[in-house]
């Protein structure tokens, strides 16, 4: 730290120092003169001449911005003009580096041509040129604008989630699996998931049968029972119910867990330690989905068939024969390849997307909770908007399914 003329006045005279102090790292820090820096930020709070020499875009009211910029344009190589004369053998009101003078009888800066010492003359023009340019800058509309722009949280999210879905399936095609952590998600997604998705799948085939037998009975279609509910069950029930499934089971765990690593910074930790988070975490969650989402649905298709089979039999007095012939009729391997096709890209929009809310969270345990709410929330939606793009796009035109039935 410099030294401050002790006893000098404010304004102008021949022991005053030209050269302009060092930010303080803390209030009341004293220099080697016993002066504190708040007597410098006081005396340079009424230097007039500064002000003839900045523009108004970087005149600061502050002393101490005023010093941190002066300290910047010293870092920069670039020499600010002072508002008062040199020290002994300087010429008044000259810049900073002109003449010997200064504070300590010529005390030369560390920097050559800065603040403190060099050449008489130079670094008038060349800070006024810099400050000019500076200006320029920050007065411009386009920089001002996204300087104060802040994008709503909904489009952040979108965009985040297009690129992290993106950055997973660029490292899919390259290899980079973590074998260990896709193993273990796969476990979350796929057995662990299964008790509720098949319960789920039976309820919904028995629900349906009933509704089904009771309106086919009154016009003497019992025996296309079997073939409607297939056609049902594999086309649109069955992926939309487990999916559902997922995104309230597994898309709210990988919200919750990752929300929760990224509020408690555990995901700038893997950084630290040079591991990537979309390999190490978000990658074996979309994989694992990927391929648990299609196995679930045949398995839930298949208890689906078998509750409506069993309920129709025992309450309905349909056999189990009918039923399974009527749907062996109507049902195509086309209908339950689209059914895997949903449940592959479901899966996948709710693994992205929970993942995606997560790595976004921000505003510890509430924040977490906003996220996983939003992210199953999200996920529900998607999956509807997403069913009907597909149902458009696989099943245009005029079926002939139920013409089969007849025979």
């Amino acid at each position: 730290m410099q030294r401050h003329a002790a006893g000098s006045a404010v304004g102008g005279g021949a022991g005053r120092s030209a050269a302009v102090m060092p930010r303080c790292s803390a209030r009341g820090v004293r220099s080697n003169n016993g002066s504190t820096c708040g007597s410098i930020s006081s005396g340079m709070r009424h230097a007039p001449p500064l002000r003839q020499h900045l523009p108004p875009g970087l005149l600061l009211a502050s002393p101490r911005r005023r010093v941190r910029c002066a300290d910047a344009a010293a870092a920069a190589s670039v020499p600010l003009p002072e508002d008062g004369g040199g020290g002994a053998g300087g010429t008044p009101g000259a810049a900073p580096g002109g003449g010997s003078g200064g504070v300590g009888g010529g005390r030369r800066s560390p920097v050559p041509g800065a603040l403190g010492g060099g050449k008489s003359g130079k670094g008038g023009s060349e800070a006024m040129a810099t400050v000019d340019l500076l200006e320029a800058v920050s007065g411009s509309t386009a920089l001002s604008y996204l300087d104060r722009f802040k994008a709503p949280r909904w489009l952040f999210r979108t965009v985040a989630c297009l690129v992290l879905g993106g950055q997973v399936m660029a490292r899919m095609f390259k290899g980079k699996i973590h074998l260990r952590n896709t193993r273990d998600q796969l476990q979350l997604v796929g057995p662990k998931s299964l008790g509720v998705a098949l319960l789920t799948a039976g309820f919904v085939g028995m629900v349906f049968t009933i509704q089904f037998v009771r309106e086919f009975a009154k016009l003497g279609l019992t025996r296309s029972v079997g073939g409607v509910l297939a056609l049902a069950l594999a086309r649109e029930l069955t992926p939309v119910v487990t999916s559902i499934i997922l995104a309230g089971r597994v898309g709210s765990a990988f919200a919750a867990e990752l929300g929760t690593m990224q509020v408690s910074e555990q995901v700038d930790s893997l950084r630290v330690l040079a591991t990537d988070p979309v390999d190490y975490l978000v990658t074996p969650r979309v994989l694992a989905s990927m391929l648990a989402g299609p196995i679930l649905c045949v398995l839930c298709f298949c208890m689906g068939m078998g509750a409506s089979v069993l309920l129709a039999d025992l309450v309905y007095n349909v056999p189990a024969n009918v039923i399974l012939d009527s749907a062996r009729r109507a049902l195509t391997g086309y209908d339950v390849v689209v059914s895997m096709i949903k449940a592959w890209t479901f899966s996948t929009a709710i693994s992205v997307i929970s993942c995606a809310w997560g790595f976004t969270t921000s505003g510890g345990a509430k924040g977490v909770g906003e996220s996983t709410t939003s992210a199953v929330v999200i996920s529900l939606v998607t999956i509807f908007v997403l069913d009907f793009i597909l149902s458009y796009v696989f099943f245009q035109g005029q079926g002939d399914a139920l013409k089969q039935l007849k025979g």
